[in-house]
């Protein structure tokens, strides 16, 4: 088994389209017998965003999961029906995701993939709880665990583990005591912080800088100068990909000179292409996919991903990779069931992946474990390696 602008159209309606990109794609909402017992298509809906400054994310993933279905649609589907994947563009925006969701429950999906983008994930759930879709997301927000949706699945760990692990290292296993926190305000900059603020609190420690920041702050100027006034030994980095990189970049032309810490965004290679690869040398990444070599398993999958789509995987399009295999998995082994039956069928599936290894509980976490990379040279590597 097995790296991204657009005309403007109004916001309801970007968040509303299908892009159809794959190969069974009707018209949304097309078909009324897509699920148990049915002969047309199985109408699944990927919603991610597709435009603005998270669009790298909702790309990654969308690859990750298309050549899932690429693949069961060539064996021939589930029980000999196609699978039908519909793309929807949620912008990052929590209000056009709240809209998407509507539609999604109007349109008789069974079942929907993503988002990737935490606070998002957060708007859609109550939406797709009361009309019973299962949802298996890519954030990492504990915000989303705090819900208790029977219905909400993660295909990666959340915070609290990323950062458990990235503690672990930082402070027991190097000793380092002096660490800034800068963050942002969103759902997943928020979970971040409060995650690892948690874990320095567990060993006695208290940050010598904690900045926030908001969502789309542009010049960090102010919160780096208060940081390195404090001479940190590292900076745990709590933000998306794309501010992560302006922060880094201008903390280096600040004369800041401590390695920065975070976790899935600090790995990939829209950070480091912000950033700049020399600025981005020495961060330290809490992940649980460091590389397309860690096992037989993903070098198959990123050579299928590079032949699919001429890109390198990296660890968004891996785990979205996960999820789809554990959706079409449940799909198959419950006769495509929906709603609660089917939400009952991911729980039951157990599933070898490329994060690792999937059981789920009654809070919707499969995965409980990540791995310690650094950054060297442009790219993530093992720890120690």
């Amino acid at each position: 088994m097995f790296r991204f602008p657009r005309v403007r159209i109004p916001a309801l309606a970007a968040g509303a389209l299908a892009l159809c990109l794959t190969a069974a794609c009707a018209p949304p909402g097309e078909s009324e017998d897509a699920g148990s017992g049915g002969s047309g298509p199985i109408k699944l809906a990927l919603v991610d965003a597709q435009s603005g400054q998270l669009s790298s994310l909702g790309k990654w993933e969308h690859k990750g999961v298309k050549l899932a279905v690429d693949e069961w649609n060539a064996a021939g589907g589930i029980n000999g029906r196609k699978i039908q994947l519909d793309v929807f563009d949620d912008q990052g925006d929590p209000t056009v995701g709240t809209n998407i969701a509507r539609k999604i429950a109007s349109q008789k999906y069974i079942a929907m993939l993503g988002t990737a983008e935490s606070a998002v994930t957060i708007a859609m759930a109550p939406i797709l709880r009361q009309a019973e879709i299962p949802n298996i997301a890519s954030g990492q927000s504990p915000g989303m665990v705090a819900l208790k949706s029977p219905f909400l699945f993660l295909n990666g760990p959340t915070s609290t583990t990323y950062d458990e692990s990235l503690a672990k290292y930082l402070v027991d296993d190097r000793k380092m005591k002096k660490i800034a926190l800068i963050t942002n305000n969103g759902a997943y900059g928020k979970g971040e912080h409060d995650a690892f603020l948690k874990a320095m609190a567990d060993r006695g420690l208290k940050p010598v800088a904690d900045e926030v920041v908001t969502i789309d702050q542009k010049d960090f100027s102010a919160q780096l100068t208060k940081i390195r006034q404090r001479g940190p030994e590292v900076i745990f980095l709590g933000a998306e990909e794309v501010e992560s990189g302006l922060i880094v970049k201008q903390a280096r032309d600040l004369g800041i000179r401590a390695p920065f810490a975070g976790a899935a965004p600090q790995g990939t290679p829209v950070f480091i292409d912000t950033a700049g690869a020399a600025n981005a040398e020495g961060t330290i990444v809490s992940s649980p996919y460091l590389s397309n070599d860690i096992s037989e398993q993903s070098k198959k999958f990123a050579a299928a991903y590079k032949a699919a789509f001429n890109e390198e995987a990296e660890m968004h399009g891996a785990k979205a990779y996960d999820g789809a295999q554990i959706m079409l998995t449940a799909l198959k082994n419950s006769d495509v069931a929906t709603g609660r039956k089917l939400a009952e069928a991911i729980r039951a599936v157990r599933y070898q992946g490329l994060l690792g290894d999937f059981a789920y509980d009654g809070t919707g976490v499969g995965i409980r474990a990540t791995s310690i990379g650094i950054i060297k040279g442009g790219a993530l590597t093992k720890a120690g390696g």
